[in-house]
């Protein structure tokens, strides 16, 4: 009997040896995060790892409907210029970014039958929209999509918070979770452009993390993987490169 285990090791890029590849031509999902601020209640990684485990989680699903799918490790470091006035972010750049991406495009898919770019931070949405349009105009299947949830709060709030309750219980400290900002982002936008993220949010954080739970959690990471699903198996890409998703979806990581 497959494990668990045995089948996110089977999907792991990573883990793969080059013969078990000659031959097959797999769709490559990328995780793409951040290393930033994340209020003082949740990890600096929080965006990739949120990213990471909803890919892993589809990829998954897929492969047990016979997909040829493997999922590579994740692009940890993005775009975060925004949340540079808080110790511990490390930002690339969105140039930086943008090199990587189109680079692991360009490389992936000489064997890859196409790369989805799986977004867990909102600041690295113009970067990827860059880099696939480059990529699709250069003749390669690329696309990308970000972990979006309807309706979601801001960065380090609720959604956020009850979505690493669930995943990495052990990774946040409900006791140092508070308030933050939590007026509309498109009233605090002209601010945190000027500013950055601790003009508007002393703490790091723009939205309520105190009214989070593990059980929201599950179902909002079920819904997202569930999105991510429907979405690889009949890929429609935009103009910009994005797999086709309501408009009412906020990436997780936003801003």
């Amino acid at each position: 009997m497959t494990t668990g285990k045995a089948r996110g090791a089977a999907l792991s890029l990573g883990q793969q040896r080059w013969p078990k590849l000659d031959g097959r031509h797999p769709l490559l999902l990328v995780p793409v995060g951040s290393v930033e601020q994340h209020g003082p209640h949740l990890p600096l990684c929080t965006d990739s790892l949120v990213a990471n485990a909803v890919t892993c989680a589809a990829a998954e699903r897929l492969g047990a409907e016979g997909e040829d799918v493997l999922v590579t490790p994740a692009v940890s470091f993005g775009a975060s210029g925004e949340h540079e006035g808080f110790p511990g972010t490390v930002s690339i750049g969105a140039e930086a970014l943008g090199r990587v991406l189109t680079e692991i495009g360009r490389s992936a898919c000489r064997w890859a039958r196409g790369v989805i770019f799986v977004n867990g931070h909102g600041g690295n949405t113009a970067t990827l929209v860059g880099a696939a349009r480059l990529l699709r105009y250069e003749g390669r299947a690329v696309a990308w999509t970000s972990c979006g949830v309807p309706g979601g709060d801001g960065h380090a709030g609720d959604t956020e918070t009850s979505l690493l309750r669930h995943l990495a219980p052990w990774a946040v400290r409900v006791d140092l979770a508070e308030r933050g900002a939590t007026e509309p982002l498109t009233t605090l936008m002209p601010r945190l452009v000027s500013g950055g993220v601790r003009s508007v949010s002393p703490n790091g954080v723009l939205g309520d993390p105190t009214r989070s739970s593990a059980e929201r959690g599950r179902e909002i990471f079920g819904a997202m993987v569930r999105a991510l699903v429907t979405e690889l198996r009949l890929p429609d890409v935009a103009d910009d490169g994005r797999l086709g998703r309501s408009t009412d979806q906020v990436p997780v990581g936003a801003p």
